[in-house]
């Protein structure tokens, strides 16, 4: 890492951003964040400063510029100066949208323009959050049975939903402007899957929506239905390691500990807070199925039912060394923050 080196970073007051300025600036790096109200940046400055190893010089080491992801003004300007980029803003719906258009455009467009102001600011090393829903949304062929990198998710799938076509073509928009117009980007992307764990604050977004449901007992019954689980805390160390690894330049890394079922990830909840409503039951498919007629964000777990989808983390263990945070560990430290923020449910 160079000396006190700048990196700007987008979207800087989401639930996985957080814990990246966190771990920058324990790092030594400075940070410039965007925000797109300065009124968030004092928000971002209390949920991080607890946690940092020196707070003195906070105010000298991170800085805020209010930026949208919709407007040219002010991108260019606003990186001079800095030596990496680390884009991780883009829409995270908790509903997917009718024109499934209002959230795939703004997550291209948002990350062709981060991009070009980079191009134009001189910055050469960029890392990008991207999504494992980039990976793994086709159909594995007979004898393979992981996700893998070099995997790309197929629009067309019927498990695919608005936010993973949105993901995987802000990705495929990314590589295709490195490729085509600044080949002297050196990019990486990190591609998590759900992403769990502490948050630093009440402001968590959608992030952690699924463990809200579930502590709080919302549903009767949980689908046979899974997902592959990382920390937030994982996802913050990779971006922050990739920056250092010449290695990840030119290169996807997926971030996941392991895939769990529904009730799985229920039961662990429930055994932790034996007073809560969890429910662990299995719901039988036929009842998915009915209530997805009715519920067009059931309706996309429909045909992931019974389906295991596991993702490989190799590439992540041996390019950064990641030893990755168990599943069961993420989902008891997302509903201590849940507990913790409890007048949100």
């Amino acid at each position: 890492m160079a000396e006190l080196q700048t990196v700007f970073l987008t979207g800087a007051s989401g639930f996985i951003a957080k814990h990246i300025v966190l771990q920058l600036l324990n790092a030594g790096y400075q940070v410039r964040g965007s925000v797109r109200s300065l009124d968030r940046a004092d928000e971002v400055r209390a949920a991080i400063e607890p946690h940092l190893v020196d707070p003195s010089d906070l105010s000298q080491r991170l800085s805020f510029v209010a930026l949208d992801l919709g407007s040219d003004a002010g991108w260019a300007e606003a990186m001079q100066g800095c030596e990496a980029l680390l884009h991780t803003a883009s829409p995270f719906p908790l509903a997917q949208p009718r024109n499934e258009q209002d959230l795939i455009r703004p997550a291209v467009d948002g990350t062709l323009r981060a991009l070009k102001a980079a191009s134009a600011a001189g910055i050469e090393r960029v890392v990008l959050t991207s999504s494992a829903v980039a990976v793994m949304y086709w159909r594995l062929p007979p004898g393979k049975l992981a996700y893998y990198e070099a995997d790309w998710s197929d629009d067309a799938d019927s498990a695919q939903n608005a936010y993973g076509r949105s993901k995987t073509q802000a990705e495929q928009a990314a590589w295709a402007y490195v490729r085509t117009t600044d080949p002297s980007m050196r990019l990486t992307t990190i591609n998590p899957v759900l992403v769990v764990g502490p948050a630093l604050d009440r402001h968590y977004g959608t992030s952690l929506s699924l463990m809200e449901r579930m502590y709080s007992g919302k549903d009767p019954m949980q689908p046979r239905f899974g997902i592959p689980l990382v920390d937030v805390r994982d996802v913050a160390a990779m971006h922050v390691r990739a920056l250092g690894a010449p290695d990840s330049v030119g290169r996807r890394l997926l971030a996941s500990d392991r895939f769990m079922w529904m009730s799985d990830i229920a039961a662990v909840i429930k055994e932790a807070y034996p007073g809560q409503p969890i429910k662990v039951r299995i719901a039988p498919d036929f009842m998915i199925k009915a209530m997805s007629l009715f519920d067009r964000d059931i309706s996309t777990i429909v045909p992931q039912l019974g389906v295991i989808r596991e993702v490989s983390n190799a590439r992540a263990r041996s390019l950064l060394g990641m030893e990755f945070i168990p599943a069961r560990d993420a989902i008891l430290a997302s509903c201590a923050s849940v507990e913790a923020y409890s007048s949100r449910l």
